[in-house]
């Protein structure tokens, strides 16, 4: 069995999965709990599909609006390089689920060092670790780049080596805190982020959009794409829902592009995000 550790405590992935759960089942009080409502999943193409049954699971209709596309990086001698080191670093960082898949698409016989710590950035990356034998993945209970920053382990990195797997790009607060910590750090890119290819099918789905309704957010690139390539009357009706973003930053800026009503979840888990919807679809109702 895998075992995730929260700031050096352990507990069983199959717990962790059983909280989540109960997490949603004791805000709606009942599967049925999204009755009537409608979710719009802003995740990148292919990685919606648990969340979206999830959300169909306890009754809510669920909407695919990708945020973004994902897309292998070349396969290089020097990637491919970079990735052998990493099995010797000191500390390795899986920046999300997409990072371990085309890492593991690279390299499908990684392995690390017994002396590596292997980090993931929430609880479905060290999930989709798990499904490729690496075990006592360490995650924080606060599922971002802050919440990997606090973790004791990432505290003193003078003089370690230190590799970050995920895609170019995206917020520069992890990386450039590693290295003002004293890292020597390797950025390790296997995928990036593309704007989302949307057609009509999208476009018609935001046109019968009906109360009560929310778009769950958890990427400030996703908020930026969707603005960026949404037309102007689909926008406009989009900026009329609710958003549940994953984090005050996240809220800060759906506020900035125009949604006038934000909630916020615990996190960017998809027990939380529902979670976060059903406790405001519980505010409509009153």
């Amino acid at each position: 069995m895998v075992r995730l550790n929260y700031y050096g405590c352990k507990a069983g992935l199959d717990v962790l999965q059983k909280d989540s759960d109960m997490n949603v089942a004791t805000v709606g009080g009942n599967v049925a709990a999204l009755a009537g409502a409608s979710l719009i999943v802003t995740r990148p193409v292919g990685d919606g599909a648990a969340l979206k049954r999830r959300i169909a699971t306890r009754g809510g209709r669920a909407l695919s609006l990708p945020g973004s596309s994902l897309r292998a990086l070349a396969d290089t001698p020097a990637l491919r390089a970079q990735l052998r080191a990493a099995r010797d670093a000191d500390r390795v960082i899986f920046s999300s689920p997409a990072a371990v898949r085309f890492a593991f698409v690279l390299a499908p016989a990684l392995r690390f060092a017994r002396r590596t710590l292997v980090f993931g950035v929430g609880a479905a990356t060290a999930r989709a670790l798990s499904r490729f034998g690496l075990s006592d993945v360490l995650i924080p209970s606060r599922q971002d780049s802050e919440g990997l920053l606090a973790l004791p382990q990432l505290k003193q990195l003078q003089g370690l080596r230190v590799a970050l797997i995920g895609a170019p790009g995206g917020r520069e607060l992890l990386p450039q805190s590693l290295i003002r910590r004293g890292a020597n750090l390797t950025r390790i890119g296997v995928y990036q982020r593309l704007p989302p290819r949307l057609n009509r099918r999208h476009f018609a789905a935001i046109e019968t959009l009906s109360a009560p309704c929310f778009v769950l957010l958890s990427s400030e690139q996703t908020l930026a794409n969707l603005c960026r390539v949404l037309p102007a009357d689909s926008l406009a009706r989009l900026r009329a829902v609710e958003v549940i973003a994953s984090s005050a930053r996240i809220a800060a800026a759906a506020r900035e592009c125009g949604f006038a009503r934000v909630s916020l979840a615990r996190s960017a888990a998809s027990g939380d995000l529902i979670a976060a919807a059903i406790g405001a679809l519980g505010r409509h109702r009153l």
